[in-house]
């Protein structure tokens, strides 16, 4: 029998990066970049916080999902996250490190809907998107990330 430890800490394959926004303030719109540059604070252009909450991400497997849910396809910036990864499971990342090109990031903890996600997506949309808001994340050690690169857990 493999212990629980091992079992977790064990992905199919690599993650990739499918998608990069900046959110340059408060309401504006998002911004769609073929790279970044992650600093300690968060994503250069970027108004996050930092800390725990100094870069969103966003599972690209659950834009079917809130396309289902809302009946109609969901475009990333919709949800104004800034990385889209694919091919790996974020939710198992939790409290764990991801790389994602030169950057290392922590998952810290999910990042629930707010009351924008009716506007975005209609009558509903802030019920659909909990439990498929994507992770925050705070920056471990800063770099360079852009679309295409790896994502995998570090």
């Amino acid at each position: 029998m493999i212990p629980i430890a091992a079992l977790t800490s064990r992905f199919p394959r690599a993650g990739r990066v499918d998608w990069i926004g900046l959110r340059p303030a408060r309401r504006e719109p998002v911004r769609v970049v073929a790279s970044a540059v992650v600093e300690p604070r968060g994503l250069v252009g970027d108004h996050a916080p930092g800390g725990r909450r100094a870069v969103t991400l966003l599972q690209a497997e659950h834009l079917p999902v809130l396309g289902a849910l809302v009946g109609r396809d969901v475009e990333p910036g919709e949800l104004r996250r800034n990385v889209v990864v694919s091919g790996l499971n974020l939710a198992a990342l939790r409290k764990r490190r991801v790389a994602l090109g030169a950057a290392v990031l922590e998952i810290t903890g999910p990042c629930p809907p707010c009351s924008r996600m009716e506007e975005a997506l209609g009558e509903g949309g802030y019920n659909a998107v909990r439990g498929h808001g994507g992770w925050y994340a705070e920056v471990v050690e800063p770099g360079p990330v852009k679309v295409g690169d790896a994502a995998v857990p570090a």
